[in-house]
């Protein structure tokens, strides 16, 4: 059976008044629209149309929530727990109500996210940057950043003690003095490092003062073109800056904050999930063969494929609840009853479990969502 889904935009003050409107061919929003979620969350289940929620449908089971996502400002930097620390932790917080301020927990499963670029250019922080080349970076901003350098030079798990230390409160003379010399660096010859003091005096206006701006120089920044994806395991901290992007993860509301927020900061929590070896997150980059791109992901939560439909039809195998969701041009999708039903671009469409070949039709780009493998 196939279902059509929609859900109103989600206003949180990041969101942009023009990237989901320019997608879907309207007229820019009066207030923010950051999130559609195509899912059966309880925080904001997706209508099925004619017929309730979603969650109706599934019980609230399916093991993956697919977004569509539009930054105009950064979001929060953050960090997922693994399946076992998201256990763990929801145990040793049974005692606090759920809308307790010390809670960090939600539920007892992890989020690993994976995000594809809709936008000609997606902006993140993704993962920690190897220290050698972060103190290069550092080497632009003068005498402001020797404390920060000094930490990056010592012994031990540096990159956790100076995070540590940005945002323990006890730092804040020290940040005000580099996120100074992060606007003077961008205003000179930067060289390799352009762009990403752009990126972080960027951030820096959106969240003055704020030491998330410091955690920021210590991570990747990471440009994604149309098409082109991240992979967010957990432990690994990020941040979106902006762009449309789908992104889809596993069903779960588990988010440690580590900056660029008013939010709460558990900082000794944030620390005990945080992975803090550096690397450069790999790009997943679209197929230049064949109408199907898969985004390979080493979790069962979910799993996601990009289609590009030239006219010619398209069969996608599934396994478990499916979804179908349109970003571009005009397709339809039909499954067993073989009934070709549109997909509006910015909608979606649900197949249940019984279904398995998704015939997409027409011309345009269609994400398909189920389960991993």
């Amino acid at each position: 059976m196939l279902l059509n889904l929609s859900n109103v935009p989600r206003d949180y003050a990041w969101g942009s008044q023009s990237l989901l409107a320019d997608l879907e061919g309207r007229d820019p929003s009066t207030a923010p629209e950051a999130e559609v979620w195509f899912g059966d969350h309880p925080g904001d289940p997706a209508e099925v149309e004619g017929d309730g929620t979603l969650d109706a449908v599934t019980g609230g089971k399916l093991p993956y929530l697919l977004k569509l996502l539009a930054a105009a400002s950064p979001l929060s930097i953050q960090v997922h727990p693994t399946l076992a620390q998201a256990r763990d932790g929801w145990e040793r917080e049974a005692g606090l109500a759920m809308d307790d301020p010390n809670r960090n927990y939600r539920d007892a499963n992890h989020k690993p996210e994976l995000i594809v670029a809709l936008s000609e250019r997606f902006e993140s922080l993704s993962g920690l940057r190897p220290v050698a080349d972060t103190l290069r970076l550092l080497g632009l901003l003068g005498a402001a950043a020797d404390p920060l350098r000094d930490r990056l030079s010592s012994d031990g798990d540096v990159l956790g003690d100076a995070i540590g230390w940005l945002l323990s409160g006890a730092a804040q003379a020290e940040v005000d003095a580099i996120i100074a010399s992060v606007g003077d660096a961008t205003a000179s010859d930067a060289g390799e490092w352009a762009d990403t003091l752009r990126a972080v005096s960027g951030i820096a206006q959106a969240y003055p003062g704020d030491p998330g701006v410091v955690v920021a120089l210590l991570m990747n920044h990471v440009v994604l073109a149309r098409g082109e994806a991240i992979f967010l395991r957990a432990g690994l901290l990020h941040a979106y800056i902006s762009g449309l992007g789908v992104e889809i993860m596993a069903a779960s509301d588990n988010v440690l904050r580590g900056g660029l927020t008013p939010k709460r900061i558990d900082v000794p929590e944030l620390l005990s999930i945080l992975d803090t070896t550096p690397g450069i997150v790999p790009v997943l980059r679209p197929s230049a063969e064949g109408a199907v791109t898969e985004y390979p992901v080493d979790v069962p939560d979910f799993a996601l494929r990009r289609v590009e439909l030239s006219g010619a039809p398209v069969v996608v195998q599934v396994a478990g609840p499916a979804m179908a969701l349109a970003t571009a041009g005009e397709v339809a999708v039909s499954g067993a009853d073989a009934v070709a039903r549109p997909i509006a671009v910015g909608a979606a469409v649900f197949a249940t479990e019984d279904e398995t070949t998704l015939t997409l039709t027409g011309r345009g780009e269609v994400f398909v969502a189920s389960p991993g493998r």
